[in-house]
This record gives C-alpha cells, sequence and structure tokens, in this order.
C-alpha cells in the first residue's frame, strides 16, 4: 500500500475530492496547513498597510490506497491541482506497512 500526501492550494480541494471520488477513491484525510518553500510567502495589504505573509495557507490531502492504484492517484491530483505557477505544492508518496480498521479489525487492502 501507498500513502500519497499532496499538498495543494486550498481552492483546489474541492475539484481534487471530486475526481478522486469519480475514481472510487473513498477515504481522505484533510488538513489545513501553512508553509513556504521557492514561493517564500507574499506580501498583502490591510488597511493601507503592507505586511508580509511567511506561511502561506495550503491544503494537505492524505489518501492510502492499494500500490495498483499510486499512480493514477498522483495522475488525478497532477491533472486538477497544478496551475504552472510556483506555489501549486508537492506530492509525498511513502509505504504503508499495514492498516487495520478499527471497527472491524480487517486489514490489508480490505481496510481501506
Amino acid at each position: 500500500m501507498k500513502k500519497i500526501e499532496a499538498v495543494i492550494r486550498p481552492f483546489k480541494l474541492d475539484e481534487v475530492k471530486d475526481l478522486l471520488l469519480e475514481e472510487g477513491i473513498k477515504g481522505m484525510t484533510i488538513t489545513e496547513v501553512r508553509g513556504y518553500g521557492r514561493q517564500k510567502g507574499h506580501t498583502e495589504t490591510y488597511r493601507g498597510s503592507e505586511y508580509q505573509i511567511e506561511f502561506v495557507p495550503k491544503i494537505k490531502i492524505e489518501v492510502v490506497v492499494p500500490d495498483e492504484k499510486a499512480d493514477l492517484v498522483i495522475d488525478l491530483i497532477l491533472s486538477v491541482a497544478k496551475t504552472g505557477q510556483v506555489g501549486d505544492g508537492k506530492i509525498f508518496v511513502s509505504s504503508i506497512e499495514e492498516a487495520i480498521r478499527i471497527r472491524t479489525e480487517e486489514s490489508g487492502t480490505a481496510a481501506l
């Protein structure tokens, strides 16, 4: 199994979620996060004063899928979340050794 973590722009969340649901990806965890990379924040104006936003708001989506669906999920996220501008985000992929559904004690891909 693979865990796919995608850090994306907040306004792209609904599009990504809808596309993953269409492809049968049923479970995901969403977290509101803040951070910076090459974008290095941005400047905003409030009541005539400029100030620097160092940590930019983003959304982190976490999805665990069987190995054979990992590439599909990555391609789907890329197809929707990419704007081509600095700050689009990142996708991280890691291996998951085990998953267990607490309610039924199912394990492995059956727990997904």
